[in-house]
C-alpha cells in the first residue's frame, strides 16, 4: 500500500504544490479482493507497542480535487487522501475514519483520519495478510459499549516445506487509542464474516460458526447442534445458515423461518397481514434485521407482492415495514442495508424505511420493476443512490443516473449525471470515492453546506 497525503483545508501555493507532488511519489497501485467457512480454535495476539503516529499533513484551500456531488455538499473546503484502499470504516462515535495503506513486503497499516478536519490520528503496526495478499476487507463492530475497527482477509499460510494451512487473519484496534490486537482462525472454505455484533462472527454460509471476541480474543466454536431450532419448526432444519449476532444471540434463519438462539423466533414477531411461517432474512445491520416475508394467502396481492419489514434485532419488534412487487427472477444477492449514522434511518437497493417515523417506501416502476439502487443515508433523512445501476457499488463508482431521496417527502431528485455520490457520512462530512488515471483511490471529505 501507499504513503498517503492528507490535506485538510487552509493554505496553499507553489510550496504546497512541490510538497504534494513529493507525497503523491510515494504513492503504488491499489489492489483489492473480496472472499465471502468453518473451523475452530485460534491465535491471538496483542500489540504492545504505541500506534505509530500519521504522516505528514499538507494544507490547502481545498481539496485539489474538486468533484461532482449532490448540492447538500460544498466542494469549497475539505480533506483528501490518496492512495488509499477501497474501502473505509467509520466509527460515529468518534468521528474517525479508517482506511487502509500498503507498505513493503506486501503488508498493510490501518490509519485513521478525523472526519471533521481531515487532521491525522493514531495509526497501527503493519501486519501481512494471508497469501494471496491483497488488500483486507475493513469494518466496525461494538461490543461491551467499545468500538472497534476490524480488518480480515482470508488465505493460507506455509514455509514451503510442509503443506500450507488456511485461516481468517482479524485484527482489532480500539478506535479511541489503537491498541491492536491479532487473531488467527483456522478456516477451510470461503468464509463469510459479519461485524454486526456484539462477536464477530465467522460463518460457512451455513449452520456452523465461530465467532470471536473483540475485546479479548477469546474464539469459540458454534456448531449446528448448538443452534437451538425452535419446536415445530421443521423449515428451520433445512438450508440453515447462521446470519450473525444480535445482542440477544445468534441470528440464524432456515428456509423459510428464523430465529435468534435462545431468544426470539420469527413466527412471533411477523408482522401482520403476512404468513407467520414464511420469513427469510435478507441483510443483517447493527442493531436491524431486514427480513422478506409472504403476504397472507387470502391477501389481494399474495401473488404478485412481499411485504419488508426492519426488525430490532434484540427483540424481534418490527420497526417499519412495506409491501413491494416481487421480481420475475429471484435475485442471487440482495442488496446489503446501510444505516444513517443515528440508526433511524435504513436504506437496501429500492427499499427506504424511516425507522423513527415507523413508515417505509418501495421505490418502482409502474412495470413493478426496482430500477433504483439506494446506497446510503444521512441522519436528515437524505438518501442517495442511482438509477438503472446494477448494485450499489456500481453506484458508487459512477454507474447509473445519481438520485437523491427525501425520506421525510419520499420524493426523488435527480442529480447531475456525473455526480459521485457520498459511500458514507461522519460528523456533517460526505465522503466520497474517486479513482484517477493512475489507478489510485482518492478519498475526499466535503462538508455539508448547511
Amino acid at each position: 500500500m501507499r504513503q498517503q497525503a492528507v490535506r485538510p483545508a487552509l493554505a496553499g501555493g507553489a510550496v504546497l504544490l512541490a510538497l504534494l507532488l513529493l507525497l503523491a511519489a510515494c504513492g503504488g497501485s491499489p489492489g483489492g479482493g473480496r472472499d465471502d467457512g468453518h473451523g475452530t480454535g485460534g491465535r491471538t495476539e496483542v500489540s504492545g507497542a504505541a500506534p505509530h503516529p500519521a504522516g505528514r499533513v499538507a494544507r490547502s484551500a481545498g481539496p485539489v480535487t474538486r468533484l461532482t456531488v449532490p448540492p447538500q455538499y460544498t466542494t469549497d473546503r475539505g480533506w483528501e487522501v490518496i492512495g488509499a484502499s477501497p474501502e473505509v470504516a467509520v466509527s460515529h462515535t468518534t468521528g474517525r475514519l479508517a482506511y487502509l495503506e500498503r507498505t513493503e513486503g506486501h503488508r498493510y497499516r490501518l490509519r485513521t483520519i478525523d472526519t471533521a478536519t481531515g487532521e491525522p490520528g493514531w495509526s497501527g503496526q503493519a501486519s501481512r495478510p494471508p497469501d494471496p495478499p491483497h488488500y483486507p476487507r475493513l469494518a466496525t463492530v461494538t461490543a461491551q459499549d467499545r468500538q472497534y475497527f476490524v480488518t480480515w482477509s482470508y488465505g493460507k499460510a506455509g514455509d514451503g516445506m510442509t503443506p500450507a494451512s488456511t485461516f481468517v487473519a482479524l485484527d482489532l484496534y480500539d478506535v479511541t487509542n489503537g491498541s491492536q490486537r491479532r487473531v488467527e482462525v483456522p478456516w477451510s472454505g470461503a468464509p463469510g464474516v459479519s461485524t454486526s455484533g456484539p462477536e464477530i462472527v465467522i460463518s460457512d454460509g451455513r449452520a456452523n460458526s465461530t465467532l470471536v471476541d473483540p475485546v479479548t480474543g477469546a474464539v469459540s466454536a458454534v456448531d449446528a447442534g448448538r443452534l437451538k431450532y425452535p419446536k415445530g419448526c421443521p423449515a428451520c432444519k433445512q438450508l440453515t445458515e447462521v446470519y450473525g449476532q444480535t445482542g440477544a444471540g445468534l441470528l440464524v434463519g432456515g428456509a423459510r423461518e428464523f430465529w435468534v438462539r435462545g431468544g426470539w423466533f420469527s413466527r412471533n414477531v411477523a408482522p401482520g397481514g403476512t404468513d407467520r411461517a414464511d420469513g427469510v432474512v435478507t441483510s443483517v445491520a447493527p442493531g436491524r434485521v431486514l427480513a422478506r416475508w409472504a403476504l397472507e394467502k387470502k391477501a389481494e396481492r399474495a401473488a404478485s407482492h412481499d411485504l419488508w419489514a426492519v426488525h430490532d434485532a434484540a427483540t424481534g419488534r418490527v420497526l417499519a415495514s412495506v409491501e413491494c412487487h416481487r421480481p420475475a427472477i429471484e435475485p442471487g444477492r440482495h442488496p446489503q442495508a446501510a444505516l444513517s449514522p443515528s440508526g433511524d434511518h435504513l436504506v437496501a437497493g429500492n427499499l427506504a424505511f424511516d425507522l423513527e417515523a415507523g413508515r417505509g417506501r418501495c421505490f418502482e416502476g409502474a412495470d413493478g420493476v426496482g430500477r433504483l439502487s439506494l446506497v446510503t443515508v444521512t441522519d436528515d433523512g437524505i438518501a442517495y443512490g442511482a438509477e438503472n445501476a446494477r448494485d450499489a457499488a456500481d453506484a458508487l463508482s459512477g454507474g447509473g443516473l445519481p438520485v437523491a431521496v427525501d425520506l421525510t417527502a419520499w420524493t426523488v431528485s435527480r442529480l447531475s449525471r456525473n455526480a459521485r455520490l457520498p459511500g458514507a457520512e461522519a460528523t456533517g462530512v460526505g465522503v466520497f470515492r474517486w479513482t484517477d488515471r493512475q489507478d489510485r483511490t482518492h478519498l475526499i471529505g466535503y462538508p455539508r453546506t448547511d
